[in-house]
């Protein structure tokens, strides 16, 4: 058993296709049964040996290799999505939906047709797929998509002149901000760092990981340089310990006794004796707050001399 990667359309996705001894070379077109049924795709890279426990994994298969029948079918196909995009868009304008249709897809069996719309709001369309079903006689599918997918299915040239990467190979879309354009030095102006669909640019994330963020610069420049002055730091401590006890001599313990015990009590009687403080000295109070009492005791006198005089 084969496994073999195709391209599908509208917008352009990569899947892994089951190949069961189907000849496919790179950029054979061919038909293949994907979840939405028959689809037209191209193959982009060659059948694969793989193990048998892969056919339960994949459940997409290629069915042929397209034919010239398939040509043509496809080619029809293609004229009618101008015709039913003309008439859905026909329909949005007469019932004033606010949306916007991007583009139309059919299977390639064309049991069913799909219209991808951008809206800024949630869209009531229920009359819409009524009236679309009665003029297409077929499935109708309305996928809301967003500007980057728009951009995706629309193509165009970038403002490096190249085409847009969204369009041509990238597959799905990473989240940017505007600290990747800061950390990368970029200008700040919107129109120059911005891409057709409106939004920041893909690109501003290939290089991003190769850019140091400045926060987590200057964090791993002030902890080398504390490391740094931590280290020299122990080294001088430790060279002055080493130092000192180099220098200083070792000290001697020297116990002086006395020759006989009457030399010793001759040293304590010497010695002044502390004694305890006593009960009164212990409650005497300092002059300041004894000078501070007599004052309130006279302010107390004067005001009630002063209010018997009132009466």
């Amino acid at each position: 058993m084969q496994t073999v990667k195709v391209r599908l359309r509208k917008p352009t996705r990569v899947f892994t296709f089951v190949s069961e001894d189907i000849p496919l070379k790179r950029n054979d077109k061919c038909i293949v049964r994907s979840d939405r049924g028959l689809e037209y795709g191209t193959c982009i890279v060659a059948p694969e040996d793989c193990p048998e426990g892969m056919k339960e994994l994949i459940k997409m298969n290629v069915v042929r290799r397209a034919s010239l029948a398939d040509e043509t079918t496809f080619n029809q196909i293609q004229r009618d999505e101008d015709r039913a995009k003309e008439v859905c868009a026909h329909k949005i304008a007469q019932h004033k939906l606010p949306m916007k249709l991007v583009d139309a897809e059919y299977t390639f069996d064309k049991h069913k047709v799909i219209f991808y719309f951008t809206a800024a709001e949630r869209v009531d369309f229920r009359k819409l797929v009524r009236d679309l079903a009665q003029d297409l006689k077929t499935r109708i599918e309305l996928r809301h998509i967003q500007v980057r997918d728009e951009a995706k299915i629309v193509g165009g040239l970038g403002v490096c002149g190249r085409v847009l990467c969204c369009a041509s190979w990238l597959t799905e879309f990473k989240p940017i901000s505007m600290k990747m354009a800061k950390r990368q030095n970029l200008s700040l102006n919107p129109s120059k760092i911005s891409g057709q669909c409106g939004r920041l640019l893909c690109c501003l994330a290939y290089e991003n990981d190769q850019y140091q963020d400045p926060r987590k610069a200057r964090a791993a420049v002030r902890a080398h340089a504390e490391a740094e002055a931590a280290a020299e730091t122990g080294e001088s401590d430790d060279s002055s310990e080493l130092d000192d006890e180099e220098t200083l001599p070792e000290a001697e313990e020297i116990v002086t006794t006395p020759a006989t015990p009457d030399a010793a009590e001759a040293e304590e009687a010497a010695q002044p004796r502390k004694t305890a403080p006593s009960h009164q000295q212990q409650q005497q109070q300092p002059a300041g707050e004894k000078k501070g009492k007599r004052r309130s005791r006279r302010r107390r006198r004067k005001s009630k001399k002063a209010s018997g005089s009132s009466n």
